[in-house]
């Protein structure tokens, strides 16, 4: 081999040897990256794993205890052990002691009765059915009155560094203030919290929104998020406002609102302000716990304002609503309502 072909030889391997070396750096390049991308996807499923509340675990897997099941019967507390608590009024009063293993439980007709706990560290589950209320003060002194229709799934005592409960329906809460244990209001992809402060919360099965009122102190909202890298959104409202969660879409919407029309039916009271006949229809069907339906969907759209006294008959209400609107209603045999257009008188 003659000195020509020594040099030509030693470069094919100078050139041989550089090319495996960067392929050798892409590949280790590459597999870097998927790596590091890899290990992002699964921080963020074991950070939001480490996230899930134990008590929204426990709301899951108690769906068996639900709403509609209880509905045509009375207030119902389910307790550790598998033991129930049946409460036979309209209006009934809850409260736990600072220990939370005792509980005073009484009626609208003055029926009192004292229940001993057999394990304190359980959730409780609090559930009203369609046409009742009910009172509870738990055992940290927050005072939650709960419309009809709702579940509220809460710990006898709170031992963990937040206080969280779980809320299906609509319930005011006025907080005991506890800067160290701040209290937080779980609903399934949305989350209050609190120190201390008096708002109201509106999640029905049914409706589209999460509706959170604030009345005084202040609140945030944390709901998850559509973003590939951030697990969830915030948002702080100050009294006077409601935020509105869309279910359907991770979002929050905030704006200006007459506190009490939110608060009112705690005194028995509806407050409506150009509402539609649909939404008020609505609420008096769960709280009278009757079903109505329209006969001409258009009439849905018709609005009222105005007060309706709760302590007054369904029947009594809707001849309220009648002299104020364009509608005429059938109390049918099975207790079905029906909405119609009131034919004019000749």
């Amino acid at each position: 081999m003659n000195e020509k072909e020594k040099k030509e030889l030693r470069a094919k391997i100078i050139t041989s040897a550089y090319a495996y070396k960067t392929r050798r750096k892409r590949l280790f390049y590459s597999i870097s990256i998927a790596a590091s991308i890899l290990l992002i996807v699964t921080l963020g499923f074991y950070k939001y794993n480490l996230s899930e509340s134990s008590i929204a675990k426990f709301a899951e897997s108690s769906g068996d205890i639900s709403i509609e099941s209880e509905s045509k019967q009375d207030v119902q507390l389910f307790l550790s052990g598998n033991k129930k608590v049946v409460i036979q009024s309209n209006n009934s009063s809850i409260a736990y002691q600072t220990g939370g293993r005792e509980i005073n439980i009484a009626d609208s007709l003055g029926k009192r009765q004292e229940v001993t706990l057999d394990n304190s560290n359980e959730f409780n589950t609090l559930i009203v059915p369609y046409g009742k209320r009910s009172k509870i003060k738990l055992s940290d002194g927050t005072m939650v009155w709960l419309n009809s229709g709702s579940k509220l799934i809460y710990p006898a005592t709170f031992k963990a560094k937040n206080r969280e409960v779980f809320l299906i329906g609509e319930a005011i809460f006025d907080v005991a203030h506890n800067a160290k244990h701040p209290f937080k209001v779980l609903s399934k992809g949305h989350t209050i919290e609190v120190l201390g402060t008096v708002f109201n919360v509106s999640n029905y099965p049914e409706d589209k929104d999460i509706k959170t009122v604030l009345k005084s102190g202040s609140v945030e909202i944390s709901y998850k998020s559509d973003s590939f890298f951030k697990s969830e959104e915030k948002t702080k409202i100050t009294p006077g406002t409601m935020a509105v969660y869309n279910k359907a879409s991770p979002k929050v919407n905030t704006k200006n609102v007459e506190v009490e029309n939110y608060f009112s039916w705690r005194e028995g009271v509806l407050i409506f302000k150009n509402n539609s006949l649909k939404h008020i229809m609505g609420k008096l069907g769960r709280y009278y716990n009757v079903d109505i339906e329209f006969q001409e969907q258009y009439m849905e759209s018709e609005t009222f304002s105005g007060y309706l006294d709760l302590k007054d008959s369904v029947e009594g209400v809707l001849k309220t609503l009648q002299n104020a609107t364009n509608f005429n209603y059938n109390i049918k045999e099975n207790g079905l309502i029906t909405i119609n257009k009131l034919e004019n008188m000749e």
